[in-house]
């Protein structure tokens, strides 16, 4: 992150700038799926589950996502998208809608790449009551952690893996994790990390959606290389995030079938859980 430059405003980052959907009518929006966020050559699934809660929070009455679970269907390549929304239900303090992204294949073929449904209410007007047994997690400051510029080969293909998403993002992965980018992985399913922007945006609700899906998978730690293919995310936010950095940790039980599960936490700087998600995706064993 670049101490010089002034900070990216929320609503005038390079997040904002691709996350940004354009009503055509009501619940169908244009957006332009930016090549910035890709892995190997597919979009990133936290970066797309944004982009369509960017279009929910347009089409639902209620300006932030409280839960919100995507089924990803067919991998999405960066070019233009068709989401189309429907609100299933309004309520006083919820509403509930569901979306779908769409692009067209080689042929000229409409194509569902993936279909989100999502309850979304004001996080500005929940109470202040908490009460709780997690406890943030215990890692090293930034300082002390290893980001993408501290690898020999800058980062691709070891601190994130082989992907544009690299410059886009801020991280600093705690050194017990990493064992899998010196060639020692623990084999433990464990990945923690600060989080932020390359360009110094805050964090608000809907970059939490980009955030459950940002950092390296577990499967690394495992000893797996390759891509990891989401099938399933859900996240759910629980609060509007404290300015600065976020801690993130995330832990794998249960590796079977080729298909693993994640278990995500969020940290705020005022040691708030501010937001969870868990996921299945699917590893490609080899050997």
């Amino acid at each position: 992150m670049t101490e010089a430059a002034p900070a990216a405003a929320i609503g005038a980052s390079e997040f904002d700038r691709d996350t940004a959907v354009t009503r055509r009518e009501p619940g169908v929006y244009d957006t332009e799926l930016s090549a910035g966020w890709t892995i190997i050559a597919a979009v990133n699934g936290g970066y797309l589950l944004a982009v369509l809660g960017r279009a929910l929070a347009d089409a639902l009455p209620h300006p932030d996502p409280f839960t919100i679970t995507a089924h990803y269907l067919t991998a999405s390549v960066p070019g233009p998208a068709v989401i189309r929304t429907e609100v299933v239900r309004t309520g006083r303090t919820l509403s509930t809608g569901q979306a779908s992204l769409f692009q067209r294949d080689a042929n000229g073929e409409e194509v569902e790449r993936l279909r989100v449904l999502a309850s979304y209410g004001d996080l500005d007007a929940l109470p202040d009551d908490v009460r709780t047994s997690a406890e943030p997690p215990s890692f090293p400051p930034p300082e002390q952690c290893f980001g993408p510029e501290d690898a020999p080969d800058n980062g691709r293909g070891t601190v994130s893996g082989s992907s544009a998403i690299t410059d886009r993002l801020w991280l600093k992965l705690d050194p017990a994790t990493l064992g899998w980018a010196l060639g020692s992985p623990s084999g433990k399913g464990e990945m923690r990390g600060w989080f932020g922007f390359a360009d110094g945006r805050d964090a608000d609700p809907l970059s939490l959606l980009m955030t459950v899906d940002g950092l390296p998978p577990t499967s690394f730690e495992l000893g797996i290389k390759g891509w990891v293919p989401t099938i399933e995310l859900t996240a759910h936010v629980r609060c509007r995030p404290a300015p600065g950095p976020l801690r993130v940790a995330i832990t794998t039980r249960n590796l079977a079938g080729g298909f693993l599960e994640e278990d995500v936490e969020v940290w705020d700087t005022a040691d708030r859980l501010v937001c969870q998600s868990r996921q299945l995706a699917r590893v490609r064993l080899t050997g």
